[in-house]
Formats: C-alpha cells, sequence, structure tokens
C-alpha cells in the first residue's frame, strides 16, 4: 500500500525523484538474463513451427484450387458392357454427341488396351480382363472461356447412346473443397493453440523478472513512478525479445520454404517429383504465404510485449 502523504510530496523532495526516475545506470529488466535468451527460444520455437502450418496450410489451399480446377475441366463418359451391345460404336456415337456440344474442345475415346492399363495401379499387369465389364472410358476437355451445358449433353447420351453415363466429377471436387477447408480449419486451431503457448511462457517470464527486481519495482512504485512507467520498459524488453525469436523462427521457416521449392525445381522430371508435385505442387507458398510469415513475426511480438505489459498492470494493480 502506498503511504498516506506520499502523493502530496513537496516540491524539491518530488523534483530530486523525478530526476532520479528515468536515470538507470542499469536496465529495470536485464538484457542477456538466462530467462531472457530462454524465452528467445521458446518464442523462435513457436514463430518457427507456427509458419511451418502457415506455409502447410498454403499449399494445401493452392493445391487443391489446382486439383479444382483440373478436374472442373474435364468430364468422363463411361459406356458399361452389355450383352449385344457393339462397345465401339457406342463410343464413337458418344464421342460425335460430345463434339457437337458448344463449349467443349476436346472428345478423346480411351480405347479397350487403354482403359485396361488404367486399372493397372490396382490390379496388377498380365492380368486378362475379357471377362470383366471394364467400362469404356471417353475424356471430355471443356473451354475455360465457355460453360457447356453439361444438363443438356447427358439427356442427349441418354436418348442416344443406351449405357452412357457423364460423370462431371462434383463429388470429388465436392470432396477436395472439404478437405481444403479442414486442413485450413486445422492450422487454425493449431495456430491459437501457439499463441496461447507462447502468452502463457511471456506471462511467467514477465512474473519471473518481476519477481527479480521486486526490490527496484517496489521503490519505484512507493516514491510514484505511475504503473505505465514500469510497464513501459517491461514492454520494451519484451518486445525486443519478440522480435528476436520471431526473426529466428520466421528467417528459418522462410529458409526451409525456399531450399523446399529450389528442391522440387532442382529435380523437376523425375518420378519422385512428378508424384510430389501433383500432391503439393511446386513447394512454392508464394508471395502471399512469405508475407504471412512476415505478419506472424511482428503478430508474435506484438503478442510478446502486449502481454508483458499487461502481465505487469495487474500485478502493480494488486500492489495497490
Amino acid at each position: 500500500m502506498t503511504e498516506p502523504g506520499i502523493g502530496r510530496m513537496s516540491t524539491p523532495f518530488r523534483d530530486s525523484v523525478d530526476s532520479l526516475l528515468p536515470r538507470f545506470e542499469t536496465p529495470l529488466v536485464p538484457r542477456n538474463s538466462i530467462s531472457g535468451r530462454a524465452l528467445v527460444a521458446v518464442v523462435a520455437i513457436m514463430t518457427f513451427l507456427a509458419s511451418l502450418t502457415t506455409g502447410a496450410a498454403v499449399l494445401i489451399s493452392k493445391a487443391a484450387g489446382e486439383w479444382q480446377s483440373d478436374i472442373a475441366r474435364e468430364v468422363t463418359i463411361q459406356i458399361v458392357p452389355a450383352p449385344g451391345r457393339d462397345l465401339d460404336a457406342a463410343v464413337d456415337k458418344a464421342a460425335s454427341v460430345a463434339r457437337a456440344v458448344t463449349g467443349i474442345v476436346e472428345v478423346r475415346p480411351y480405347s479397350r488396351d487403354e482403359s485396361t492399363k488404367l486399372l493397372e495401379p490396382w490390379l496388377g499387369s498380365g492380368l486378362s480382363l475379357n471377362e470383366l465389364p471394364v467400362p469404356r472410358l471417353i475424356v471430355v476437355k471443356l473451354a475455360t472461356d465457355a460453360t457447356p451445358d453439361l444438363a443438356q449433353l447427358r439427356r442427349m447420351l441418354a436418348d442416344q447412346v443406351p449405357g452412357a453415363v457423364l460423370d462431371d466429377h462434383r463429388g470429388w471436387i465436392d470432396r477436395m473443397r472439404a478437405m481444403a477447408g479442414s486442413a485450413v480449419v486445422l492450422g487454425l486451431c493449431i495456430l491459437v493453440l501457439m499463441f496461447a503457448a507462447t502468452i502463457l511462457s511471456v506471462t511467467f517470464a514477465t512474473r519471473g523478472a518481476m519477481a527479480t527486481n521486486k526490490a527496484v519495482i517496489e521503490v519505484l512504485h512507493f516514491v510514484g513512478a505511475k504503473n505505465s512507467f514500469i510497464a513501459g520498459h517491461f514492454q520494451h524488453h519484451f518486445l525486443i525479445l519478440g522480435l528476436q525469436g520471431g526473426a529466428i523462427g520466421g528467417g528459418a521457416a522462410i529458409i526451409l520454404f525456399a531450399i523446399a521449392s529450389a528442391t522440387s525445381r532442382w529435380f523437376a522430371g523425375t518420378a519422385g517429383a512428378e508424384q510430389t508435385s501433383a500432391l503439393f505442387g511446386s513447394f512454392s507458398i508464394g508471395l502471399i504465404g512469405y508475407a504471412a510469415v512476415l505478419g506472424q513475426v511482428i503478430l508474435i511480438a506484438a503478442v510478446t510485449a502486449l502481454t508483458s505489459r499487461q502481465t505487469v498492470n495487474n500485478t502493480l494493480e494488486m500492489i495497490d
């Protein structure tokens, strides 16, 4: 509790106190303490993990968008074998019907051998599929600047080519969209947990720093130093620590993403690289991803400083 009369100190005494308050030969919060270095390490790790999470969410979102774009530009016509049905004639008829629809730029029927090879990754090679009802496929590519009437194409196929089924891959697109959305939500949840852990770490570090300098803080508080004056020193100190840790963690993440992008370009053309590129794209998070990482560095530093200031203010209010 502040002693009565402190707030009404004589002017000479107050002037002497005020002249001494801002002049610290040593900082109120030690800059190179063990706890400070530990907090920099914690912030760096949290920033690195948060940046990896953000980058992964960006990669998944971009890859899902590319998948959706590729699938949305293609539809498939399947013709199921049936007794007495001439598949070759049905395929030719369905292809001609598709070519007559406005907005379709390419129609490619698959032969029986090509349709059989599509099953080899699952059934293996060397199998005789003559007795199995393997459908014949026709891949139809749509124009990017026009929207063909797929409902009309479906009706024309049903009238003119019995057994033909038009698949617009809408189910795949919906699943990809749901997958991308789930990945983004999961990334946001992980980021929230990391920020919560960072806030707790800063809170404990601030209380530890205040406990270490308890005598100095009590003297300043006793002679009339405002809470904002004391909290400002802690805020500045932890802002520097947050920027240091954020720069280390964010810089490491940026370097990692740059190396991954360069490596994917270096090994482009190999079988493994093609499979990886099909799943995750070019491993480049782009300008948006790098801007998000830099934004996280600034945000974590701001959160560190504000958390420290709030902790100091709450502690000093308890002393009052």
